[in-house]
């Protein structure tokens, strides 16, 4: 069982505890909350390669020590050879899912943190972008061990994974799939990374980074161009806001979920539940689960390319119409969602209260399953998400965003108190995320209401079952009152599984300053302050 962490001042929050260090480090040498969510960032796509990488995308919630909000959309489009008939004329049915074919959208990721470092000046930073990366680099260089969680997920098909351009001379240790422990060292990916921190990260869409990632790209088939990488930019975007009794709900617009996991606290909280993990909390979160996964499949698509607008779904009287169609007593129907993910969370709170909510991701474990020779990258296969019917939400076209599950969060109390939150896990994100804030809202600790048992509707990261799975530490009385109330549940064999997420969250506290911060012990991090 994790536990609590108060920090009188700072603290940072990452599934890896090399990440948190980290962070640490930047924090201790005077840097801000964005700062150090850089140089976690950094870190973390060289020790958790499985989750993300700088060939994924990112998207960061912001909240400056003043109360402005705001948002950065690092998420990269599809090539400009991406079109459907590239993907005809290759004879797919439907975007692979591995593979060159698969890594068809722009890293967006390293955008992110130009934005991030752009915003992290104009509020005063002052450390030099080594000191940011200078973890990352030694890792790679040096060697890093293989995390339990990575050895948990490595591809039981490493036979299929070998043969995707870069995978086993990257990933694989002498052939073989590592085991918790093993060095690993990515030295073309240190070298990368130092050549960003004496170029500047721009180098990465407009210089020598990403001429040798495009030639690479060009070689191995994918539809990525070196026009693509120059042309691309990080957006900042308004925050999606859900105002309930004592407190604001901050989440991502589309191309993210993050509308999703609004509407989930904001029907719940229609319901009407008074006690914490009963039969009316876990049946309450699951049918405004489904009731949101149904709006979301509707309308989350690219920002630029909207059909309708989020906010109209958060208004007070939409919430309180979907809510009123929430039987307490039976199970609605549910289609089966299919995204599936591998994503990281972090988040940063400094001493003058500037919070970060951060998740970066390649998608899938280990993304397209491709590392481009020259630069050590990895690519994301986020492009899956596109469908190659033109009719679709979300149809293949170049230039176009593919719908993300990630989306970071936020809450600010009207009490003074910032609480940054969120996990990985897919389809799952939303749903970790409403159990652990409903949890805080009755009463739980961070660390109790990360630790506690949790639920996964549908196809979750790392599972293809479409039931509601349940962790095995729920009583057995409340799994039978699920069935009861004719939810399909499936008991998974484990008490703590990469299944249900990788959440964390921090709370800052305004009178003295202090924060509270915690991460899941379904993880390899922590929390770490000062």
């Amino acid at each position: 069982m994790t536990s609590t962490e108060t920090f009188s001042r700072a603290a940072v929050v990452a599934p890896h505890t090399l990440a948190a260090r980290s962070g640490l480090n930047v924090l201790a040498q005077g840097g801000n909350a964005l700062e150090a969510m850089v140089a976690m960032a950094a870190t973390i796509a060289v020790v958790y390669p499985h989750m993300n990488a700088i060939g994924g995308d990112g998207f960061w919630l912001i909240r400056e020590p003043k109360g402005k909000t705001r948002a950065i959309e690092a998420c990269g489009y599809a090539g400009a050879l991406a079109t459907m008939k590239f993907y005809r004329d290759h004879e797919h049915q439907t975007i692979p899912a591995r593979g060159p074919h698969a890594a068809l959208t722009v890293p967006g990721a390293i955008g992110g943190w130009l934005a991030a470092l752009d915003l992290a000046k104009a509020l005063g930073a002052k450390l030099p972008l080594r000191d940011l990366l200078g973890d990352a680099i030694g890792h790679a260089r040096a060697g890093y061990p293989v995390s339990n969680s990575e050895a948990r997920t490595l591809p039981r098909d490493s036979a299929e994974f070998a043969k995707l351009p870069g995978f086993a001379d990257t990933i694989l240790i002498d052939g073989k799939s590592p085991a918790a422990g093993d060095i690993r060292k990515l030295p073309a990916l240190a070298d990368t990374l130092d050549h960003l921190a004496s170029s500047g990260l721009d180098d990465f869409y407009r210089g020598d980074v990403a001429r040798e990632m495009a030639a690479d790209l060009e070689k191995i088939g994918s539809p990525v161009t070196r026009e693509d990488f120059r042309r691309y930019e990080a957006n900042w975007r308004e925050p999606l806001k859900l105002r309930l009794a004592g407190r604001t709900h901050l989440n991502f617009p589309p191309p993210t979920q993050g509308l999703a996991s609004l509407l989930i606290l904001g029907m719940f909280d229609r319901l009407g539940v008074k006690q914490c993990d009963s039969f009316e909390h876990l049946h309450g979160l699951v049918e405004s689960t489904k009731r949101a996964f149904a709006i979301k499949d509707a309308v989350c698509t690219d920002f630029d390319r909207l059909r309708h607008d989020p906010m109209e779904f958060l208004a007070p009287r939409a919430i309180e119409r979907e809510a009123a169609l929430i039987s307490m007593s039976r199970a609605a129907t549910f289609p089966p969602p299919s995204a599936k993910g591998d994503t990281v969370y972090m988040g940063a709170v400094d001493g003058d209260g500037l919070a970060v909510s951060c998740i970066q991701s390649i998608y899938w474990e280990y993304g397209s399953g491709c590392v481009l020779p020259k630069t050590g990258v990895m690519m994301q296969n986020r492009g899956v998400s596109f469908s190659l019917d033109p009719d679709a939400v979300n149809p293949l076209t170049p230039g176009r965003k593919p719908f993300h599950t990630l989306n970071p969060a936020m809450t600010v109390f009207d009490d003074g108190r910032v609480m940054p939150y969120g996990t990985m896990g897919g389809d799952g994100q939303p749903q970790t995320q409403a159990q652990i804030m409903t949890r805080v809202m009755f009463g739980m600790g961070l660390a109790e209401a990360i630790d506690a048992p949790r639920f996964a509707l549908g196809r979750t990261w790392g599972a293809s079952s479409t039931l509601l799975a349940l962790e095995n530490r729920f009583d057995p009385s409340l799994v039978r009152a699920l069935e009861r109330a004719g939810h399909e549940v499936s008991v998974h064999p484990s008490g703590y599984a990469d299944t249900f997420g990788h959440a964390g969250a921090l709370i800052r506290y305004p009178k003295d300053g202090r924060v509270e911060a915690a991460h899941d012990p379904r993880a390899d991090g922590g929390a770490a302050g000062f």
